[in-house]
């Protein structure tokens, strides 16, 4: 039998107030993403379609173009509630006729493992309605899940409407549902502000179709953390050493070594082949790579960076977005790189930036080295320093960029570059540069 359509809400309207920030809830950056962001993969990967995100009038020009194809926004244009949030979605879903997974976007710790088995249990049990909870250390703010004398959901009830007895009960609602979607909408419809907060709870919605005698059920989840939601910036901060914690693990169990975890920030997109080692304060960031065997940090960090199999990044290193380290490279301690590939087995060994740059294979570059890239013309673009094979630069070497050094140049310590230097040369010689080109041909082995 074909399994009914499935559509899909995350709420993401909210206004987040506790957060004390002129910026939505919903779009404080949490481990490489918005916290909305999580809400909206762990839904995806269920495939769903429709697929809305709800979200406020003050938050549609960042979102507008933001979210993965497929992904349609809804604008709640006053702060009236979760089920008025809701509501908002079903112009988006109108002639839908399905299973509704239903979302809060603060809750980053939801997964598809966790939203998968709650819509194969709501199928299962022909639910009008089902509820993912758990039961979390301190059950706080949020929501009560009450049960019937045989166990059947009677209601869900708001921590600030509950009475002492309501509120001793352990297991909570994490603001994740599946919803039949005709079902939904009736009972959206059928929605008050008759309580403490003067607001159209969506949870009311299950309370109205238990009440129809429509079968409502309860998904209990394994993880007592996975419905912990974000309302403050401790929260948040709580929320960013869970997902660290987890992608951390994923990354041991696939034979990365890193040295002490619970000082490692991993963004998810990031990609580490096994063997390598990821030494203590390193934060490893965007779509970065680290091929088998190579080494980095302690102290490092690496934006949109490659790095090859047994290189080197050593200490306080900054890796900047479309830096390429091949292997057996080496970037050491304080270096900068940027936009910059460097060779197979070449070294940028300490105190250097090199921006917009290429180095060949086994070249050395000596301490404080940098390349001066800025075009000399407004509006022209940045240009390059291309470095060649086997060149050895000299300390405190500069490159003014468009300029090239050919393989097995040598630059004097203290030289500012400005001008080609053929292969096999020897040139600077401050405090204008001088080339004795072919200087170096016959004379050393290579």
């Amino acid at each position: 039998m074909t399994p009914a359509p499935l559509a899909a809400v995350v709420l993401a309207a909210g206004l987040g107030t506790r957060m004390r920030s002129r910026r939505p809830k919903h779009l404080h950056p949490l481990l490489g993403r918005r916290l909305l962001d999580w809400s909206v993969a762990a839904v995806g990967a269920l495939g769903p379609a429709p697929f809305v995100v709800v979200t406020s009038p003050g938050s549609l020009a960042e979102l507008e173009g933001s979210l993965p194809p497929g992904v349609d926004l809804a604008v709640q244009e006053e702060p009236r509630g979760t089920g008025d949030a809701a509501a908002s979605a079903r112009p988006a879903l109108a002639g839908f006729a399905g299973d509704v997974v239903v979302v809060a976007g603060d809750t980053p710790l939801v997964t598809e493992g966790d939203l998968a088995p709650l819509v194969e249990a709501h199928r299962r049990e022909g639910a009008a309605a089902t509820v993912l909870s758990f039961e979390p250390a301190e059950p706080a703010a949020y929501g009560r899940i009450l049960r019937d004398d045989a166990g059947r959901l009677r209601r869900i009830v708001e921590a600030s409407d509950a009475s002492p007895e309501e509120l001793a009960v352990r297991e909570v609602n994490s603001s994740v549902y599946v919803f039949e979607a005709n079902a939904l909408w009736s009972a959206l419809a059928r929605l008050d502000t008759d309580n403490a907060q003067g607001e159209l709870y969506l949870t009311d919605a299950v309370r109205h179709l238990a009440d129809d005698g429509r079968p409502v059920g309860v998904y209990r989840a394994s993880d007592p953390r996975v419905g912990e939601g974000v309302n403050s910036r401790a929260d948040l901060a709580a929320a960013g050493a869970r997902l660290r914690d987890r992608i951390v693990s994923a990354h041991l169990e696939a034979g990365v070594t890193i040295v002490d975890p619970a000082t490692t920030w991993i963004e998810d997109d990031v990609a580490i082949e096994a063997d390598a080692v990821i030494h203590p304060f390193t934060v490893l960031r965007g779509r970065t790579v680290v091929r088998r065997g190579a080494e980095v940090g302690p102290h490092a960090v690496l934006v949109d960076a490659e790095v090859g199999e047994e290189a080197l990044v050593g200490p306080f290193c900054y890796l900047r977005p479309g830096t390429v380290l091949a292997a057996r490279a080496k970037a050491g301690t304080f270096v900068e790189l940027k936009n910059a590939t460097i060779g197979e087995g070449a070294k940028v060994p300490h105190l250097s930036y090199l921006g917009d740059a290429e180095v060949g294979e086994e070249t050395n570059v000596a301490a404080g080295a940098i390349t001066a890239n800025y075009p000399h013309q407004e509006g022209r673009p940045k240009a390059r320093t291309t470095i060649g094979r086997n060149v050895r630069t000299g300390i405190h070497n500069g490159f003014e960029a468009p300029v090239t050094i050919g393989d097995g140049a040598w630059i004097a310590g203290g030289s500012y570059v400005t001008d080609d230097v053929p292969p096999d040369s020897l040139a600077g010689f401050p405090p204008r540069q001088v080339t004795k080109e072919g200087y170096l041909r016959g004379k050393r082995n290579d």
